[in-house]
This record gives structure tokens, C-alpha cells and sequence, in this order.
């Protein structure tokens, strides 16, 4: 095995700066939420028939 380059402690501060320096910018959380339908929207669904009543109740 070759020997591992020893990296003197200005180099390995210098290094560990670069990369652990500066924290990653801040993600608000409406950011981490991805929204998406289950189903695709019935439009029959919800369709409200205003004389339905009299016929379900009164006949």
C-alpha cells in the first residue's frame, strides 16, 4: 500500500472550511411539500339537483 499523504493542520482547517464553511441555504417548508391529486375530480359527484329532495321524500 502506498502511504496516505499526511495533510498538515492549516491544510486540513483550510479543506474543512471549503467544504463544511457555510451552512446550505434555508428551505422554507412550504417548500418541502409536494402536493398532488389522488383522483382525477368527478364532476358528477357533487352535482346538486334542487327538486331531488321532493322526489326522493314526497312520492
Amino acid at each position: 500500500m502506498p502511504p496516505t499523504p499526511q495533510k498538515t493542520p492549516d491544510a486540513a482547517a483550510a479543506a474543512r472550511r471549503a467544504r463544511f464553511g457555510k451552512l446550505p441555504e434555508r428551505i422554507r417548508p412550504d417548500q418541502m411539500i409536494q402536493e398532488s391529486q389522488a383522483t382525477a375530480p368527478d364532476p358528477a359527484r357533487n352535482v346538486y339537483a334542487a327538486d331531488e329532495w321532493l322526489v326522493r321524500y314526497c312520492l
